[in-house]
């Protein structure tokens, strides 16, 4: 007689790790969408952004701006029982580029999140995970609730291919950034589905 184990008395594996990087420009809105959706606390690396600083940054567009990120935010998310999200965010001025290389690493896609009033701060990203094919889907943040440009303008203002899905979604707010998660998770294992030999 063969003995099956209960529901309860299967062994539970440990969901799958899964690792996403969020990109794009000074102040767009990162460490907010990483601190929203985290499970767990939020390694961050906030310093405060010195005169000289701000200069470099041009803070003046985003003047209530008082500290930046400096090395990495990190932070999980559970999205079900089966796959677990290990969230990096990168730092947004060029200075910090060089460490881009490590922080993708091993990723499976990427969100790069876009201020449609500062749309040439998010060029950096999407060049980045295009040279790099790293599947990503581009994030338009809803400031003050409201886009000061279409998703059409902006797919053709970054010359996007029509395969990089677009939203629009809202940092602040941890439904909406979930919701932007699962659909970069659904892009990026078909990407990787459609590359896998059958």
């Amino acid at each position: 007689m063969d003995f099956k184990p209960s529901r309860d008395e299967q062994v539970r594996r440990p969901p799958l790790p899964v690792k996403i990087v969020i990109a794009g420009g000074f102040g767009v809105g990162k460490t907010t969408a990483v601190a929203q959706i985290s499970d767990t606390p939020v390694l961050t690396t906030e310093a405060p952004i010195t005169e000289v600083a701000a200069e470099i940054d041009r803070t003046g567009q985003v003047p209530d701006k008082t500290t930046t990120t400096v090395a990495l935010d990190f932070g999980t998310v559970a999205i079900d029982d089966e796959v677990k999200l290990y969230l990096f965010g990168t730092p947004g001025q060029d200075r910090f580029g060089f460490m881009w290389q490590d922080l993708t690493e091993g990723a499976l896609g990427a969100l790069v999140i876009v201020d449609t009033r500062r749309l040439d701060d998010c060029y950096p990203a999407v060049d980045y995970f295009e040279r790099a094919g790293l599947p990503f889907l581009v994030a338009l943040n809803l400031f003050d609730g409201q886009l000061t440009h279409s998703l059409e303008d902006v797919r053709w203002a970054l010359a996007l291919n029509e395969d990089t899905p677009m939203v629009t979604f809202d940092a602040r707010d941890r439904i909406s950034v979930r919701d932007t998660l699962v659909a970069l998770l659904r892009r990026s294992f078909a990407v990787a589905s459609a590359a896998t030999p059958q």
